[in-house]
């Protein structure tokens, strides 16, 4: 199972300098082409004996540090990440031949922030971001359903165990599928308030 990739690629002058500049123009023709949850990332994470895990989740917000998603903060990504706050995460958008990796060190978000996005979510999402003690063995789906019913009063208040988290990027890679094999990986290195370009082999 193979796929050819397109003849156009990414060079230098395409990429710029700044990675944040580029994600973006790259996630605005994800979102344009009409891909199902551009905005889904592969998130790795290591425990504390560096024990490797990766889900999915979605990039909720990125500024110029990194990258921002939620989650239940005693989720096994979640006790992860305290124990070893780094993670590395990778969006793939195959229709467009492209893929974005980055990593950096890991922090939890200011409690506002965390309140402000919980509020915004659609009452239903709250109330299951209450209720579900993620990544726990349940009975069975009924035992769910009813601790949904029962967290129900409560969706107007995030819970202390659930928020925000900010991965700040130190490293970029930027891939673009070509003919051949012959790809273009572009990486971005942080160098205090500046980025190091570079190119890898394919």
């Amino acid at each position: 199972m193979r796929s050819e990739y397109a003849s156009t690629g990414l060079d230098e002058t395409e990429s710029g300098s700044d990675p944040f500049g580029l994600f973006d123009r790259w996630l605005v023709d994800a979102v344009s082409a009409g891909l199902t949850e551009p905005n889904a990332m592969a998130l790795a994470t290591a425990d504390g004996q560096g024990v490797p895990s990766v889900r999915t989740v979605l990039l909720k917000g990125l500024n110029k540090q990194g990258a921002v998603f939620f989650t239940n903060y005693e989720s096994r990504k979640g006790r992860e990440l305290t124990q070893n706050p780094r993670a590395a995460a990778v969006m793939l958008w195959h229709d467009l031949g492209r893929q974005v990796r980055f990593e950096g060190s890991v922090s939890r978000l200011p409690e506002a922030e965390s309140d402000a996005y919980f509020l915004s979510r659609p009452e239903g999402s709250r109330v299951s971001a209450i209720a579900s003690p993620q990544s726990v063995v349940v009975a069975d789906r009924s035992e769910l359903e009813h601790r949904w019913n029962d967290a129900l009063p409560n969706a107007g208040s995030r819970p202390n165990y659930w928020g925000g988290f900010q991965i700040t990027i130190d490293s970029w890679e930027f891939w673009q599928g070509r003919m051949d094999r012959l790809h273009d990986r572009i990486r971005f290195i942080r160098a205090e308030d500046s980025w190091q370009r570079e190119r890898l082999a394919p």
